[in-house]
C-alpha cells in the first residue's frame, strides 16, 4: 500500500487514538452496569443496567470496535510499520481481530438475551456472570493493547529483518536509525 500523506497519517492516528480509547471506556461502562446488574438486590436496578448494556451494544460497540480495527489496519499499511514487519503490531492487529469477533459473536448476544430474560421477568442465570467477565477481560486486554502500542516491544518479525536487511525499510525511529549507523560502521 502507499504511504499515507502525513496530514492522512496524522488525521487517521487521532481518529484511532479517539474510537481506541472510546472502546476502551465503553467497555469500562459496560463492566460498571455488568456489575449493578449483578450484585444489586433490586430487579428494576438489574432491569436498567441490562437495558443500558443493550443500547451501548446495539448503538455504539460493534461500530467502535470495526473503526478501531479499520483504522488500526490502514494505519499499519500506510505507514513505516506496517502490519507484519514488528511483532508489536501483527499482535495488536490479531488480539483486535480476536476482540472485534467477540464482540460481535459473543458479548452482543449475552447483552441480548439478558435485556431479553430481565424484559420478560426471567431469572438471567449464567449472562451475570459473563456480563461482568467479558468486559473485565476485553478492559484488561484493551489496556495490554495500548501498552504495546505506547512501549513498542519485541522487535522485528522475520519479514522485517528481511525488509532491514535488504535496505528497503528505513528502520523504526532512532533505534532503528542507529542500528543502521552502526551496521554501516558509522557509529562505534
Amino acid at each position: 500500500m502507499k504511504q499515507l500523506s502525513r496530514p492522512a497519517r496524522r488525521a487517521l492516528l487521532v481518529v484511532h487514538v479517539s474510537v481506541s480509547v472510546g472502546w476502551l471506556g465503553l467497555t469500562v461502562g459496560l463492566l460498571a452496569l455488568g456489575i449493578a446488574a449483578a450484585v444489586t438486590g433490586s430487579a428494576a436496578t438489574a432491569e436498567a443496567a441490562y437495558r443500558s448494556m443493550q443500547i451501548f451494544g446495539d448503538l455504539l460497540i460493534l461500530p467502535i470496535a470495526l473503526l478501531s480495527l479499520v483504522s488500526g489496519l490502514v494505519l499499519s499499511l500506510g505507514t513505516r510499520w506496517g502490519l507484519a514487519r514488528h511483532r508489536w503490531v501483527l499482535t495488536k492487529f490479531w488480539l483486535t481481530l480476536a476482540a472485534t469477533a467477540a464482540t460481535a459473536f459473543a458479548l452482543r448476544p449475552a447483552i441480548d438475551d439478558a435485556a431479553r430474560a430481565v424484559a420478560s421477568a426471567e431469572p438471567v442465570g449464567a449472562a451475570a456472570t459473563d456480563l461482568v467477565v467479558a468486559p473485565s477481560v476485553a478492559t484488561a486486554l484493551y489496556v495490554f493493547v495500548t501498552a504495546i502500542s505506547v512501549l513498542k516491544p519485541w522487535g522485528l518479525t522475520r519479514r522485517g529483518r528481511r525488509a532491514r536487511g535488504t535496505g528497503r525499510s528505513s528502520g523504526a525511529g532512532t533505534a532503528g536509525r542507529r542500528t543502521k549507523a552502526a551496521s554501516d560502521g558509522l557509529v562505534s
